[in-house]
């Protein structure tokens, strides 16, 4: 089996940690980076990495590459959540957020692609979440960051193939790391907004916390497993609640097809 080299951003904590391991324990070369290393000691010259900071993307990148010569998988896992309803959300609260999930991911994926073509290889992953497919009531400015996200990683998938390099997004449900404590933040509240599904989200995640279902170490093995699977996968859902979500929102959509087909096709100029 080929020893591979991945590169991880936000290695520090959460499936970025949990990947990080799992790679190690696979036989894998890991460049395990976040902005802060000092809990990453425990792997080998672990890198300072701000995604969003271009110079820092660029100078971690050049550095790994320098170490190992190659870069076979990129994990874009830092990230953070916001939670309140939309009218809640500031623009700087919303940039802020895309500045980390959205542009975060490109600069990485940028800095490394010129890597990977020279390789005619690789494999990028995105870490997104079941919100990047369904949008929940208080989660509108993270929805936006990660059907963003999605929508990057799907045209990027398409751009890359000719080159041998695989792109899959990862939706993961509820799974016990630290994004519903320390990785969340939350909008200033609207009273009026406190007895709605946008207000009992801010309950249900401080309730979660730490009682998350889902294992992220049996998540990272999967992932790990994913970079010798051929093809690989453009997305996959992780966790039952995020299978039964996506199931049921695309379940409605093809319903919505189906209604409105008629209608909907019927748009030709009359002759």
């Amino acid at each position: 089996m080929t020893q591979q080299v991945w590169l991880i951003t936000g290695a520090n904590a959460g499936f970025g940690r949990a990947i990080a391991e799992a790679a190690r324990a696979a036989g894998d070369l890991v460049v395990a980076t976040a902005r802060d290393v000092s809990s990453l000691r425990d792997f080998d010259e672990p890198l300072t990495l701000d995604v969003t900071d271009a110079s820092s993307v660029d100078k971690a990148v050049r550095a790994a590459l320098h170490r190992h010569g190659r870069i076979d998988v990129l994990v874009n896992n830092a990230g953070r959540g916001l939670i309140g309803a939309l009218e809640e959300c500031t623009d700087d609260e919303l940039r802020d957020l895309l500045e980390v999930n959205l542009l975060g991911a490109l600069r990485t994926t940028r800095a490394v692609l010129p890597a990977m073509r020279r390789q005619r290889s690789g494999h990028i992953f995105a870490m997104s979440s079941v919100g990047g497919r369904v949008a929940n009531p208080g989660h509108a400015a993270y929805a936006t960051s990660k059907f963003a996200l999605e929508g990057m990683s799907e045209a990027l998938a398409g751009e890359v193939a000719p080159w041998g390099i695989r792109v899959t997004i990862i939706e993961p449900g509820p799974f016990r790391t630290e994004f519903a404590g320390r990785s969340m933040a939350y909008t200033t509240p609207i009273p009026d907004y406190a007895d709605t599904p946008a207000g009992r989200l801010r309950e249900r995640f401080t309730d979660q916390d730490g009682r998350q279902p889902n294992d992220p170490a049996r998540a990272a093995e999967f992932i790990v497993g994913l970079t010798r699977t051929d093809p690989a996968p453009l997305r996959v859902p992780l966790g039952p609640e995020a299978l039964s979500r996506i199931e049921a929102a695309m379940g409605r959509d093809l319903e919505t097809l189906a209604a409105y087909r008629e209608q909907a096709a019927d748009m030709r100029f009359a002759d």
